[in-house]
């Protein structure tokens, strides 16, 4: 039997306009505008997930998506990177961002690694093959990019290649450990 998981990034807000690690900041008020315009795009779905931030779960409810938080679905955890730029810790580290973006199992900031976020996400996508259906989960980007690596059995490294932009749909199906992709979508208006 086969799962489709409808992975949706977040509507944006001042922390991804300015392009900072995660700080938990909710969607400003037109990115929740434009998830309310494009609230009816989505297909029906019996079961809805949301990351555990601010960001997603405004987003997720903007859209009308009835979603239970998932653990498993937060963001990367940065540690001492968190609400800053990355230009900010190049600045002050740069050899520790330079060992982050090439060491995918570099965790330098104290929090997690990529490697370890893929293997997070990967189980939870994982976990969910044995359930046939639909799914809707309102991620981070940084876990869309996870999923997507985990499903294609990409070299971690290949995380950094992916982007992921705000509600923009990412579609993964599958069952018995192989998965097809659905390249990300914008979402438009109903």
């Amino acid at each position: 039997m086969t799962v489709r998981v409808i992975f949706v990034a977040p509507a944006i807000g001042a922390e991804l306009r300015g392009a900072r690690f995660g700080d938990d900041a909710p969607p400003d008020a037109a990115g929740l505008a434009a998830a309310r315009a494009a609230a009816g795009s989505l297909p029906a779905t019996p079961r809805g997930f949301t990351a555990p931030s601010s960001r997603c779960r405004l987003t997720a409810a903007a859209l009308g998506v009835d979603a239970e938080p998932a653990a498993a679905l937060a963001d990367l955890d940065v540690g001492s990177w968190r609400g800053h730029s990355l230009d900010e810790i190049a600045a002050a580290q740069p050899m520790a961002v330079s060992a982050w973006l090439a060491d995918p199992t570099a965790a330098p900031h104290g929090g997690e690694s990529v490697t370890a976020l893929c293997a997070r996400v990967g189980g939870w996508l994982e976990a969910l093959a044995d359930h046939p259906g639909r799914v809707l989960a309102v991620a981070e980007p940084a876990v869309v990019r996870a999923a997507v690596v985990h499903a294609l059995g990409l070299p971690a490294a290949a995380f950094w290649r992916l982007d992921v932009r705000p509600l923009s749909a990412t579609e993964l199906s599958g069952r018995a450990g192989r998965w097809n992709l659905r390249c990300g979508a914008d979402l438009t208006p109903s």
